[in-house]
């Protein structure tokens, strides 16, 4: 497929060659191989480590594996591209240290979907009755031998639970002689008695492991294909690199205990073929261990979307992608939501993982593998206080006591957002940088992220403390090495390019970077900031107004009067409606309309919603902008030009409610 596909794109025939089984090519210039192939020719003692200008690693999410070190360490290419539908490796392992910790492009299969580009699905959990919460866990997963002979071995349970199988495709399926199905299985035990039962009961089936020789697997994909058969019963055979996109039902016949086999599997449904409307996907839920983790799956099939999982479960998934459906029977829901209630939710959910973390997954404990691992937000980490005293609870690390946990306890939440390089840097040489740092003779600059900093802790500008920050921190070294590894963390998050915005004075707000109301105010100068509650505030010493706006306002949060209408047109323009009491002739009106040659700076920030799961929501700044049209008054409903485009990942929730 990939040598048809080059060949195409580049309209030539005669480009490539094949280098794999009984292939073998003239030429090494232009190769598709196998890694396997690649490591038992030795390239590197036929090649020069800069022979190839551009090598390609389809399924890079096993590059951290050992078969793949001789490749990536070995060769220096222009260009390295390496194509994963699942960069999160099940064992943590990060693959992004070949791409400078840094994703050059990339779509999700919520948008894919969207764009079409895989075809909807309607997705039902079932209720198994199969109790799965006395079975022995570990690494990170279900024992596989209990499993199997759980689905296969215990005759009673087998046959009750493939009945029930049987039972829920009629329920759930419209036509069951167009049924084209994938059933993944826990061991080839399972794939086989699975395959007796629904040909014992006239579907026709059968299964396939690794073992199975080739023609055979082409032989039972073109049987599926054709109608000869309807389900195929296989053990992770079909994860990955197997195309048949007349594929249209998907049986989860095993609980997934990764996002990454999940999302391949039902991937193998998700292909776009003739007469195929959508994937039907029947999902087998019984009760699970506490560490099963239901939230990542459910969270990769929704769009964007601020609500937690509850709330979606709750409110019926109202951020599926559109076309797509997913309805859970009564019991299978109520698992879900108790599995999620003992999981990450829970101050006792959070200290059962952290106390097993290293035996899980083989990985040190820290803050950056802990969320990578399990796919948190940085934010679940401090809904319950801070990391090193959730570590105390687990038994992983020893008691302390220090002045400032309490405080640190409420920061930490507010910290989290911070995604400045520069005022990142700045705190970081504060607390390790630089010893002997001078706090009376700062820059500008430096004071007022100094301030931002002060205020976030103790809502009070530094000078006003009273005591040397510094002293105060060492005498807690434990959450003072926890907040340097936190600012660590978040700089290692930042995706996008931030960079200095000209205001006429050394501010220090970064283009495209979070800050909260507070931080603003005070990088502006503005030394009381609780006092700033409307949403624009005209600072004449600065010649500045800031915008402060959220796109989604509820009715709750906001009096009729105030629901102004703010979106993004596109990434370059934005309508804003102001406050209702202000008219295009005012002296405020005006003043929006001839800034630019008043000489004034009109400056947004911009937020999706006023709170999030975690409490208030940290503002983007989206830089300055320039007027360029209005219309009506009292109010304004006005188009600016921003100076820099919207990125990408922002773009998505400011323009959202345009269509409205």
């Amino acid at each position: 497929q990939s040598v048809s596909c080059f060949r195409g794109v580049l309209r030539d025939p005669n480009f490539g060659s094949l280098f794999v089984g009984n292939h073998r090519p003239e030429s090494v210039d232009h190769l598709f191989m196998s890694i396997q192939t690649f490591n038992s020719q030795d390239f590197p003692s036929k090649t020069t480590p800069d022979f190839y200008d551009y090598i390609v690693v389809d399924e890079f999410h096993h590059a951290a594996a050992d078969a793949y070190q001789k490749l990536l360490s070995y060769y220096n290419p222009k260009i390295l591209l390496g194509l994963t539908a699942t960069p999160e490796r099940m064992d943590g392992k990060s693959i992004l240290e070949y791409f400078d910790h840094r994703i050059a492009a990339e779509i999700r299969l919520p948008e894919a979907i969207e764009r079409k580009l895989l075809c909807p699905f309607q997705y039902f959990g079932i209720t198994d009755e199969i109790d799965l919460r006395s079975l022995r866990w570990t690494r990170g997963r279900y024992d596989t031998r209990e499993l199997s002979n759980l689905y296969s071995v215990n005759s009673f349970a087998a046959n009750k639970r493939a009945s029930m199988t049987i039972e829920s495709i009629k329920k759930y399926v419209t036509d069951l002689d167009k049924v084209k199905a994938l059933g993944f299985c826990v061991s080839v035990d399972h794939a086989e008695y699975m395959s007796r039962f629904f040909n014992d009961h006239n579907l026709p089936s059968l299964c396939l492991s690794s073992t199975t020789p080739d023609k055979e697997r082409g032989d039972a994909k073109a049987k599926l294909v054709n109608g000869d058969v309807n389900y195929i019963f296989v053990v992770d055979l079909y994860n990955e690199g197997v195309d048949i996109p007349e594929v249209n039902t998907v049986l989860f016949l095993r609980p997934t205990e990764s996002l990454t086999v999940f999302l391949q599997q039902l991937g193998r449904g998700l292909r776009l073929a003739d007469d195929k409307e959508c994937l039907t996907v029947l999902d087998f839920i019984g009760q699970a261990n506490k560490k099963y983790n239901f939230e990542d799956k459910f969270t990769a099939l929704l769009s964007n979307t601020s609500h937690s999982l509850q709330k979606e479960i709750k409110e019926g998934f109202i951020s599926v992608p559109k076309g797509c459906y997913i309805q859970l029977e009564r019991l299978a829901k109520d698992y879900i939501l108790e599995n999620i209630r003992s999981s990450f939710n829970t101050s006792a959910g959070l200290v059962s993982r952290i106390a097993t973390f290293e035996d899980d997954c083989g990985l040190p404990l820290t803050i950056e593998n802990f969320t990578k691992y399990y796919h948190l937000n940085i934010n679940s980490l401090y809904k319950y206080g801070s990391f090193s005293r959730l570590c105390v609870k687990a038994g992983v690390k020893n008691n302390f006591d220090e002045p400032l946990e309490d405080i640190m306890d409420k920061a930490f939440p507010r910290l989290c957002s911070i995604n400045s390089r520069r005022w990142i840097n700045f705190l970081l040489d504060v607390f390790t940088g630089k010893e002997n740092m001078d706090f009376n003779h700062l820059t500008s600059e430096e004071n007022r992220m100094l301030n931002m900093f002060s205020y976030t802790l103790w809502q009070k500008v530094w000078p006003e403390l009273g005591f040397d920050l510094s002293t105060v921190f060492n005498s807690s070294p434990t959450l003072l090495a926890e907040l340097v590894e936190l600012l660590r963390y978040n700089y290692n998050q930042i995706d996008f390019v931030d960079k200095k915005v000209k205001l006429g004075f050394d501010c220090p707000l970064d283009l495209h970077c979070t800050y909260t109301r507070d931080q603003i105010m005070l990088a502006m100068d503005h030394m009381n900031p609780s006092s700033v509650r409307e949403g624009v505030k005209w600072l004449s010493e600065k010649n500045a107004d800031i915008f402060f706006i959220t796109l989604n306002k509820s009715d709750k949060d906001y009096s009729p009067s105030t629901m102004y209408k703010d979106y993004s047109i596109n990434e370059s323009l934005f309508h804003w409606q102001s406050q209702s009491t202000t008219a295009s002739d005012s002296p405020t009106g005006k003043r929006y309309i001839n800034h630019r040659s008043l000489g004034s700076n009109i400056l947004l920030f911009v937020r999706e919603h006023k709170r999030n799961d975690f409490g208030t929501e940290p503002y983007t700044f989206l830089g300055p902008v320039s007027y360029l049209s209005h219309e009506g008054s009292k109010p304004m409903s006005i188009i600016w030009k921003l100076d820099n485009p919207i990125p990408g990942k922002y773009l998505k929730k400011t323009n959202q409610l345009a269509g409205g």
